[in-house]
């Protein structure tokens, strides 16, 4: 049986309702700075917040799921309106079972990015009929299990990057034709022509 990749990730990504993210690794640069005080400190890429935004106005709501309990964390959730933030989780994959009781979705209306092994569950549950997605730095596992792989690094527009794939895959759901630009019939970046 022959499967038009790409088609089937633009049906999936038309069905999508919540984006789920691991935080650390995927919205931070997996560092951890301490003050003298002992106040951990993490840092977290603006292009990720803006991320957010677009798929809020694509009707897609976000999530974050994290195994540590944060101040920081929560400030930044709450800063880009994000409901659904999980602090202290050690079973994702269990949780992803709440989550789906609580939504009334399906888990075809999900999409998940993470980086390490502790999403590798979630990862292989979400990718049957949803999204997955990962950062450049990924563990290599995680690597192999997803189906997109950013160019950015954890941190640096991982997300950012993951929604904007979403969207754009949601942008050419149901195109039929193919097409290509002519760089040769312009001096200034082409123009779009459709072939049948």
């Amino acid at each position: 049986m022959i499967v038009d990749y790409d088609a089937e990730l633009r049906r999936r990504a038309g069905r999508i309702r919540l984006v789920l993210t691991d935080c650390d690794g995927v919205l931070t640069d997996t560092g951890v700075y301490y003050s003298a005080t002992g106040e951990e400190l993490k840092r977290f890429s603006v292009r990720d917040g803006m991320g957010t935004e677009l798929l809020r106005l694509a009707g897609i709501e976000s999530g974050i799921i994290s195994g540590e309990q944060s101040a920081g964390l929560e400030r930044r959730a709450e800063k880009l309106m994000i409901r659904r933030l999980f602090t202290g989780i050690r079973d994702k994959d269990r949780l992803m079972t709440d989550i789906l009781e609580q939504t009334g979705l399906t888990i075809d209306q999900i999409a998940y990015i993470g980086d390490d092994i502790n999403d590798l569950q979630v990862i292989r549950r979400v990718g049957e009929n949803g999204l997955t997605g990962a950062p450049a730095d990924a563990m290599p596992e995680v690597l192999d299990a997803v189906h997109h792989i950013c160019v950015a690094t954890g941190g640096h527009g991982a997300f950012r990057e993951f929604a904007d794939w979403i969207l754009s895959l949601r942008r050419t759901a149901g195109r039929t034709t193919l097409g290509y630009i002519d760089l040769s019939t312009t001096g200034k970046g082409g123009e779009w022509t459709e072939r049948q």
